[in-house]
């Protein structure tokens, strides 16, 4: 669980980690505001859930569902992109 803090694979993981405030005065991280409104639990968009607030969509996020993937040994997300992010260090957090 300690590399999920560590180096995050998903866009909203991303998102929520940059929020934790860091116990050291003078100290601080780069937010990553997320700005789109949260998609309804009771009528879920099509495609992925986080599309309209994540910082890489595509136009394919909004036609497919992502895949639960295995990225890394051990590490699975539900992001079309998270390889290829991961391959050209697009992680933020």
């Amino acid at each position: 669980y300690k590399i999920l803090f560590k180096d995050p694979l998903h866009p909203y993981t991303q998102a929520l980690l940059s929020a934790i405030p860091i116990p050291k005065v003078g100290v601080r991280r780069d937010r990553i505001i997320l700005e789109g409104d949260v998609p309804s639990p009771i009528e879920p968009p099509e495609g992925c859930r986080f599309l309209g607030r994540c910082f890489y969509r595509q136009e394919r996020c909004g036609r497919e569902t992502p895949e639960l993937r295995e990225i890394e040994p051990g590490r699975f997300v539900a992001c079309h992109f998270a390889r290829e992010l991961v391959a050209q260090g697009g992680r933020t957090a």
